[in-house]
């Protein structure tokens, strides 16, 4: 049934609070209403940042009333980015929504040395798919920030997916690395990079998920592929992560996945300290309001991390 998966996603939110929530320049009509949608839902109590005229008239074409709402005024949307971060790191917000900046402005906000949301992983990008034919949420990273990742950087990219997955309730998340072919070759740098991925879990240096790679993504995500290929393993057939070559190779997936197979993307951002939510002109209301559900879990789970980590001084 279409939209199944979000729907239990957004249920499972519903015994939580509500996420405060810097929304970065929600100044047309399709990222405001994004917005206040999750907030009459419950999801998120939104923070609107920009331009106090833009916002308003925003709100009065798309017929909102935003009266309820804190407004923080902001020049352009660079500052926009800049405020919306600046909230984050004053405690008055737990989340970071874009709005209808580009979203360079708004990842190089968060990435700032000196004023961002930097933690010591890189920041990655994950879609959350609900793919109408696949049994279950199929997350792909990264489609969005990283372009040409290397092994080191993947190796953040995939930690920051299993902690996703764990934030929506999958224990232990199989993680496929998908190549073009399921050998390694030398030839292409994605399956030598596939097969280091898989021993550095061997060693613990990633943790919390099954890796198996490379993996075509036939073998990824159908059995009968998996099997007519003799690739055996939990993961072959059944993978919760799908981690890609690059950035245009993801996009690509991710985005025919949508156009071609009916697919809602709901997308997050990892890595930095808190969930930063990019939505997209293109987004279903879904879609919009599963970031929200998305960006609630992985804030509710830190803060359980944060408590246990206490209790343990």
């Amino acid at each position: 049934m279409a939209h199944e998966k979000y729907q239990r996603l957004i249920a499972s939110v519903a015994a939580l609070p509500p996420l405060p929530t810097a929304v970065a320049h929600p100044c047309d009509a399709t990222s405001l209403s994004g917005a206040i949608d999750a907030a009459r839902a419950g999801i998120i109590t939104p923070i609107l940042v920009g331009p106090a005229h833009r916002i308003t008239a925003a709100a009065n074409a798309a017929d909102l009333d935003i009266s309820s709402y804190e407004l923080v005024a902001t020049e352009h949307s660079h500052a926009s980015a800049a405020r919306a971060v600046e909230l984050v790191r004053e405690g008055r917000a737990e989340a970071v929504m874009k709005g209808s900046l580009h979203t360079d402005e708004l990842v190089a906000a968060v990435v700032d040395r000196a004023c961002g949301l930097r933690t010591g992983r890189r920041i990655s990008h994950c879609f959350v798919l609900d793919v109408p034919k696949y049994a279950k949420a199929l997350i792909i990273t990264d489609a969005a920030i990283n372009i040409a990742p290397g092994l080191e950087d993947k190796a953040d990219i995939v930690q920051n997916a299993i902690e996703l997955a764990h934030a929506l309730g999958i224990a232990e998340p199989r993680v496929a690395l998908l190549s073009a072919t399921e050998s390694i070759s030398p030839k292409i740098a994605s399956t030598v990079e596939a097969a280091a991925l898989c021993k550095m879990a061997d060693r613990g240096q990633i943790t919390g998920g099954l890796l198996d790679g490379p993996l075509a993504l036939d073998n990824a995500i159908n059995p009968e592929a998996a099997r007519i290929k003799g690739i055996g393993g939990p993961v072959a057939g059944n993978a919760d992560i799908l981690v890609v070559p690059d950035l245009e190779a993801g996009n690509m997936l991710a985005k025919s996945l949508s156009f071609l197979a009916d697919a809602d993307a709901a997308g997050i951002v990892l890595g930095a300290r808190v969930p930063v939510m990019l939505t997209s002109r293109a987004d279903s209301v879904e879609s919009r309001m599963a970031s929200c559900a998305v960006a609630v879990l992985l804030a509710a789970r830190r803060r359980a991390l944060a408590a246990e980590s206490k209790a343990l001084v």
